[in-house]
């Protein structure tokens, strides 16, 4: 009986030994991830700030265009009007305005 006792012994402790080492795998693998997220949330966050700072400069180059036609816009209004003042100051009736633009003389938008 002594015989059967130790191999059951041995094999509750081989078991014993299993057991052990998978959980400790498991919790090295568990600790290594929590170490891991910090680094993966600081490697997101400066994707994201990369991202919103490409999108900024476009946006800002977008305005920066947007202003220089709508100074265009106004130069080229002011300038027509100043052409069509000569015209009829020398007798000549100028063409009517496009739809457009009689729409902007109307609205203002």
């Amino acid at each position: 009986m002594n015989g059967w006792m130790g191999i059951v012994g041995a094999v509750v402790t081989l078991a014993g030994v299993v057991v052990t080492a998978v959980l400790t795998y498991r919790g090295s693998r568990t600790a290594a991830a929590i170490q891991a997220e910090p680094n993966q949330r600081a490697a997101d966050l400066a994707a994201f700030k990369t991202i919103r700072d490409d999108m900024q400069s476009e946006l800002n180059e977008t305005k920066d265009e947007l202003r220089s036609l709508r100074s265009l816009a106004r130069s080229l209004a002011g300038y027509v009007h100043e052409l069509t003042a000569q015209m009829r100051g020398h007798g000549i009736e100028p063409p009517a305005p496009p739809d457009r633009v009689a729409e902007y003389n109307r609205t203002g938008v």
